[in-house]
């Protein structure tokens, strides 16, 4: 552990990593996992050394597996006490949802995104309203949903490195701040997607870190549990399940 590292982590009750090395035009995810791994095993043995109580939310992506590299690497603290960011994303689909719907962002609820923050996740509107009214009866279009918008937001980042040769900071730093003050002040009943560590529902081994709904209360987070799940859907959370299971044997060198 580097003395500066120790000194900015040093009695934190709050921390968001942010300090991957950025995916850029053409990288691949293998890639990011290889560059990436040594410097989130430094970081979650620098907290567990002086910041066992913090509540740490991981951005630098590939998001999902630098949480449990971390995690892995603080074993004075909890699993619990880690999550990565799957917020933009359900902030993205929202967003598609209700200019699809025609109505305000505010009026779209309980989007779920499952998963691996990557082109891989499945963006959800199954369980989710509009104005109310069921999702699934207000946007009826199942090949736009399927064909458009569940690979739109799962490549929106992709996109907009490859339109602008960076990522989206400015949204990602947004969105950052809306996971970490739900899950310090709660989420006041809102379902909000979060990679957390898997308990093993909705068949998602234990071991990885996996988006699920949840809602959050002061502190902490309990999952939404108990939700029908679809064919397609489960078609879709598997998929990116694999994806998981697949980063964490690529950087099974830097697990304990």
């Amino acid at each position: 552990m580097s003395s500066s590292r120790g000194a900015a982590f040093e009695g934190a009750d709050y921390a968001l990593l942010i300090g991957a090395k950025p995916r850029g035009p053409g990288m691949e995810r293998a890639d990011l996992l290889q560059e990436n791994a040594k410097i989130f095993s430094a970081q979650g043995k620098a907290l567990n050394s002086v910041a066992k109580s913090a509540l740490v939310t991981v951005v630098g992506n590939p998001a999902n597996t630098n949480a449990l590299i971390a995690a892995s690497n603080a074993p004075d603290m909890a699993p619990e006490q880690f999550s990565s960011m799957t917020r933009l994303d359900q902030t993205r689909a929202e967003n598609q949802i209700a200019a699809k719907a025609g109505v305000g962002v505010s009026d779209v609820k309980n989007i779920i995104i499952w998963g691996n923050h990557s082109p891989s996740m499945y963006a959800d509107i199954t369980k989710a309203t509009i104005g109310g009214k069921w999702a699934k009866e207000v946007v009826t279009d199942d090949a736009w949903l399927k064909d458009v918008f569940v690979p739109t937001v799962g490549g929106r980042g992709g996109a907009i490195i490859a339109a602008r040769g960076a990522s989206s900071a400015a949204s990602a730093a947004s969105a950052a701040i809306e996971h970490t003050k739900d899950w310090a002040l709660g989420s006041n009943g809102r379902w909000v997607s979060m990679g957390v560590p898997s308990d093993g529902s909705y068949g998602v081994e234990a071991g990885i870190y996996y988006s699920v709904p949840v809602v959050c209360y002061p502190g902490s987070f309990k999952r939404v549990g108990g939700l029908e799940i679809d064919p397609y859907s489960a078609e879709m959370m598997d998929i990116t399940r694999k994806e998981l299971l697949e980063e964490k044997d690529a950087i099974k060198s830097q697990l304990p």
